[in-house]
């Protein structure tokens, strides 16, 4: 075997960055894992995890993704889409999907001029009229080069401060330079927010990354020797017996005419069962892609009438980009909840593919999301069937392959659904309408907690953009928090508590997380990562802090803007009046 795929190595030629990035500039989906070249634009159509997964890699070393969302099957199948191979360590692109730029080929008979910066990247200033754009689809109004380096880095600040204010206080309507004026106070806040990470964590050079990376690649072959990739099914069969308890005493309590124990007792059986479905979504079952995903279905569509196909697009993404504001669907709530300033400035979501206004809406909510959070998450499920409904009626999922049919098999579940649900208990089994409406508002309030906990492991966490040279691991450590309880308490948590293990090693089955705590303190200690490990209540603060710090920044962004229209600061008004 190991002969073999020397001799394989062998055969795949060396592609150069330069051609690398002339074949992205033509639209082609390449990724780099574990030093080859893979050209996967076929593939888009019939990945299981969703095209948006795949296209915040491209340009990208995706070694750590790969093996950490794949099984080994999967990564095996990989090798078909080799188009060649790297030597050294690769430095990631910007993907397109985020903003990144890449030069096309020349004609023949052009020179090409090689090297426009250390790196051979072409560097954009942002001062040009070109790009103009930028704040509105770039990851980062900061650095929309494919340079992470800090060096550049600071020099675009710099041009992009200075092209702001210079072209602001000449030129150009109040309007336009009030929002400019909003738009510096939001860029200084980002600064300060990218400052405070590149203080608090490792340095984001290629050896200090790349000793992480290792240190992080050996922790996963610890973890698997010690077995806690393998699953235990007893803790499947004691899930299986408390979903049963409560399923019984919603039916029980339902023919004695006790709507509302009843209906309690649904909420709890919903809130229990997404563990499992969160486990059969990332195969962390049997992990047989097929096998996991029917599983996923018959918890998620038959019994919770939520779409599975839904969330893993939807959740891939935010195990790759998690806590980004533009491109994490996780944290995208306007107009409901903003937790980072740069909500504040309509950014565009590359996942729903549309501009996230802020609006009336949005600026009546963000004003107290510190105060409405709790009662917004009450209706949290409601969201969730609507955007179940959109993913399966629109096919948003593979068209195309074996995950193809997963499709159908969820439109008969979401009918199943509706059947039991809406038909079968609340008109046929409950008198009353007033009964009904109470009924449907108590079962979905009582999943509230489900939502606080997937909230609370990203909401207060950073959502700064450290550029393209920031690993996998570190990027995850920065923008995940754990929850600490007690063990007792675990089954309430579904043992997603440990969120931030779950994303540094995405398969480990949930009743493990706990066992994989002390090694991966251990990692963040050798690595200088912080891990964060907050207890429940102190969590829950911290998150409301974080809501209430944005409702802040709103506020103070609505005087910058309204004390430039009404003119009512003498110094703004006389600076700004000079050219008439």
């Amino acid at each position: 075997m190991e002969n073999n795929t020397t001799q394989q190595r062998r055969t795949y030629p060396v592609v150069s960055r330069r051609e690398i990035e002339a074949l992205v500039a033509e639209g082609r989906a390449i990724i780099i894992v574990d030093q080859h070249v893979l050209k996967v634009d076929g593939w888009l159509k019939y990945h299981p995890g969703g095209d948006k997964a795949i296209m915040h890699m491209v340009g990208k070393d995706a070694t750590d993704e790969v093996n950490g969302l794949h099984s080994s099957e999967a990564v095996a199948m990989m090798a078909k889409y080799r188009i060649g191979r790297i030597e050294g360590r690769w430095r990631n692109f910007r993907p397109p999907i985020q903003g990144g730029r890449f030069r096309p080929r020349l004609e023949a008979g052009t020179k090409e001029v090689e090297g426009e910066d250390e790196s051979g990247r072409l560097v954009v200033d942002l001062a040009t009229p070109s790009s103009s754009d930028l704040s509105s689809r770039s990851p980062s109004p900061l650095f929309d080069t494919n340079d992470g380096g800090l060096r550049s880095r600071e020099k675009h600040l710099v041009s992009s401060s200075v092209s702001v204010t210079s072209a602001s206080s000449t030129e150009g309507p109040f309007e336009e330079k009030s929002s400019l004026d909003g738009m510096v106070h939001l860029d200084i806040l980002t600064r300060k927010e990218i400052k405070l990470d590149l203080e608090r964590y490792p340095a984001l050079d290629q050896a200090t990354q790349g000793a992480i990376v290792e240190k992080y690649r050996q922790l996963h072959e610890r973890i698997k020797a010690e077995g806690l990739y393998d699953c235990d099914y007893s803790a499947y069969a004691i899930e299986c017996t408390r979903y049963g308890i409560f399923f019984a005493l919603m039916v029980i309590f339902l023919r004695w005419g006790w709507y509302l124990p009843s209906a309690v007792f649904l909420g709890i059986f919903w809130h229990q069962l997404v563990f499992s479905a969160h486990d059969a979504g990332h195969m962390g079952i049997t992990h047989n892609f097929q096998i996991d995903t029917v599983i996923g279905i018959i918890i998620a569509d038959f019994c919770g009438g939520l779409s599975i196909g839904w969330w893993k697009r939807n959740h891939n993404v935010h195990h790759i980009v998690t806590n980004s504001p533009e491109h994490d669907p996780d944290i995208e709530h306007m107009p409901f909840f903003a937790i980072s300033h740069r909500f504040l400035s309509n950014l565009r979501s590359t996942y729903y593919e549309r501009v996230m206004y802020y609006d009336a809406a949005a600026k009546f909510f963000i004003s107290l999301q510190h105060y409405l959070y709790y009662v917004i998450l009450m209706f949290g499920r409601f969201n969730l069937y609507r955007l179940s409904w959109e993913y399966v009626i629109k096919g948003q999922g593979p068209r195309k392959g074996v995950a193809a049919w997963h499709r159908y098999l969820e439109m008969v579940g979401q009918v199943f659904f509706w059947i039991w649900f809406g038909y079968g208990i609340m008109y046929k089994s409950i008198e009353g309408n007033w009964n009904r409406f109470m009924f449907l508002m108590v079962s979905h309030a009582v999943t509230a907690p489900l939502h606080v906990q997937i909230t609370l492991s990203h909401f207060a966490m950073s959502t700064a953009d450290l550029g393209v040279d920031e690993s996998f691991p570190q990027k995850m450590l920065r923008t995940t928090m754990d929850v600490d309880c007690p063990t007792w308490l675990d089954f309430f948590h579904g043992g997603l508590q440990f969120q931030a293990i779950h994303h540094l090693y995405p398969r480990i089955p949930r009743h493990n997380l706990r066992k994989t705590q002390r090694l991966v303190q251990e990692f963040c200690d050798d690595v200088g990562i912080p891990y964060a490990l907050y207890g429940f209540v102190d969590g829950n603060k911290e998150v409301i802090g974080r809501l209430a710090d944005v409702a802040r920044q709103a506020a103070i962004l609505k005087k910058c803007q309204s004390v430039i229209i009404d003119g009512s600061d003498g110094q703004h008004h006389h600076h700004h009046h000079h050219h008439h």
